[in-house]
């Protein structure tokens, strides 16, 4: 059987440069998909059918493949099942006890079946007497081939099964490539294009690959549109039995640590650390900068002149806002830092990472932000649990809190809310 060569390599050069996928697996997918409507039309469904194709000649070349086997690696015959049969006798028993008992060696069998070896299967196995008889040095587990008579007349269910062959073939071969390119990114930023939405989760395209975003990876109150393009952060790379997955993000921490990198030059460079990110999507990020080297200003460094490198950072994530504070050591300086903008008067270290922050009156609500936003997103940032409490009255603080309010626990009502709603 003759091809046409040229248009057969326009066809596997224009899938491979659309899909990404080598030539070379390309060219295999065919050749599987005219096995299979080779067996489908002329062999018996449990042969193992190769074909190759010459892409010099255009010629096609069909074989059967065969394993090489003894006792050692199949079984003949079922001797016990046999002996089962041979020597059963009839009782009087009750339905539902031979229905228990039927169950109970069905369940047997299966088990035993499990540990058994293969049946042997003249169209797919040949013994080794056999094999070394038409091939000598042949071991066992190795595989014989046998030629068979080229075809060129396919029918349609043959035809079509070929089809599906082919197209199952490319499908793994794009998904691997997909992988290929993917896996180990993770954490890296990408741009892609909004393709779809469907039932709140965000479709991307990324060029050769289509990316997901799930609702809950998206910024909360964000709005998209198809045709956006935007920058998302590679959070996972799955691979399934049908497609490869790509999950991205925008409402990741990290999202916001590489967006810093890639505006920041010291950053990437290493002169200036990112210690630790809080953030809750969509309304407010902390994040703590420290120096590598002397005389460099890290927090200065990071909101550029006039606020340009932290409003750029901004501005991809919605106008999202950044506090951008020093890291220290001395957790108590670290503390009054994490709760800018707001001026700290005084830090009382506890034990167990517990820390009561004073703030002079004016400053409690500032402090604390609304919803408690801020203090819990210092206590994030830093680790510590964080009490805030107004200098003036501390005394009444100590006093009202003696029914053991959570200090600085994500979800906590912090006793410093409550203390501003009492004085309001």
């Amino acid at each position: 059987m003759l091809m046409d060569l040229k248009i057969l390599k326009r066809a596997i050069e224009q899938i491979s440069e659309e899909k990404g996928i080598n030539q070379e697996k390309i060219l295999e997918a065919i050749e599987s998909s005219i096995a299979a409507a080779y067996k489908k039309e002329y062999e018996k469904k449990g042969e193992v059918i190769k074909a190759k194709f010459n892409l010099k000649t255009g010629k096609l070349h069909f074989w059967q493949i065969k394993t090489v086997v003894d006792e050692t690696l199949v079984r003949f015959k079922e001797d016990d099942e046999e002996a089962v049969s041979e020597n059963a006798e009839p009782v009087s028993e009750s339905v539902a006890q031979i229905r228990a008992e039927e169950e109970a060696a069905a369940a047997e069998r299966e088990e035993q079946d499990a540990e058994k070896l293969p049946r042997f299967n003249g169209d797919r196995h040949i013994l080794l007497e056999d094999a070394q008889a038409l091939k000598q040095g042949i071991g066992l587990g190795e595989e014989i081939e046998f030629p068979l008579e080229t075809k060129d007349d396919f029918g349609r269910i043959a035809a079509q099964a070929a089809k599906q062959v082919i197209l199952q073939k490319i499908r793994e071969a794009e998904r691997e490539s997909i992988i290929t390119e993917f896996k180990g990114r993770e954490g890296e930023i990408l741009t892609g294009m909004i393709q779809r939405m469907e039932r709140g989760n965000i479709y991307i395209d990324l060029g050769r690959a289509t990316a997901v975003m799930f609702y809950n990876e998206a910024i909360p109150g964000e709005r998209y549109q198809v045709g956006d393009r935007l920058k998302f952060y590679i959070l996972d790379v799955q691979d399934d039995s049908r497609s490869a997955s790509i999950i991205l993000s925008r409402a990741h921490p990290w999202f916001v640590r590489k967006l810093f990198e890639l505006e920041i030059p010291e950053i990437g460079d290493k002169t200036i650390e990112i210690k630790s990110i809080a953030r809750e999507p969509g309304n407010r990020t902390k994040i703590a900068v420290a120096s590598n080297a002397d005389g460099v200003d890290p927090v200065g460094a990071c909101v550029g002149q006039r606020g340009t490198r932290v409003m750029a950072v901004s501005n991809e994530l919605g106008q999202e806002k950044i506090d951008i504070i020093e890291w220290s050591e001395d957790p108590a300086e670290y503390i009054a830092s994490a709760l800018s903008p707001a001026e700290v008067s005084e830090v009382e270290i506890l034990p167990d990472e517990a820390a009561v922050v004073y703030v002079a009156a004016d400053q409690l609500s500032l402090a604390i932000g609304r919803g408690g936003q801020n203090v819990r997103l210092a206590s994030r940032l830093t680790g510590w649990k964080i009490d805030v409490r107004s200098k003036d009255k501390s005394a009444e603080s100590d006093d009202s809190n003696q029914d053991g309010v959570d200090l600085g626990g994500e979800d906590a009502e912090y006793h410093a809310e409550e203390k501003e709603t009492k004085d309001e």
